[in-house]
């Protein structure tokens, strides 16, 4: 019996994580594909152009708590400042995936990061805006 679960030649943790990266994968496509990324439900064109300075604001009111000043992290969250959330491994369209639905833990030990509820997509795409400012100074391209 235990060779038909292990047929692929996998380890029963490495299913499940297939599984969550399957997933996580088919959300940021979404988000991505969906209205441009961090756009709102219309033409990517229609969306204001991302605002790191509001941004700034809006992540001192929304994020700070978890993800610290300046994006460097808590024990509470990771820092967003970080080659993990640089562009080329979370692309803008993974922020407003992240706050619209949650994300399960999976690079750091913090648990699981809820929904944030109250944000619209302009309020995330100038956070993101401001988290990429910061990154850049940082050197994370």
């Amino acid at each position: 019996m235990e060779a038909n679960v292990r047929q692929s030649g996998s380890q029963p943790g490495q299913a499940r994580s297939a599984r969550h990266m399957r997933r996580l994968a088919a959300a940021l496509l979404l988000a991505v594909g969906v209205g441009g990324g961090c756009a709102g439900a219309g033409d990517a064109g229609d969306a204001a152009p991302a605002d790191a300075d509001r941004g700034a604001a809006v992540y001192a009111a929304s994020c700070v708590a978890c993800h610290g000043a300046g994006a460097t992290g808590t024990d509470l969250g990771p820092p967003l400042v970080d080659h993990v959330y640089r562009p080329g491994h979370h692309a803008d369209g993974a922020f407003l995936v992240a706050v619209r639905r949650g994300v399960p833990q999976h690079h750091w030990d913090f648990g699981v990061m809820p929904a944030i509820p109250g944000l619209s997509d302009g309020d995330v795409r100038d956070v993101t805006a401001y988290v990429r400012q910061l990154q850049r100074a940082a050197g994370i391209e």
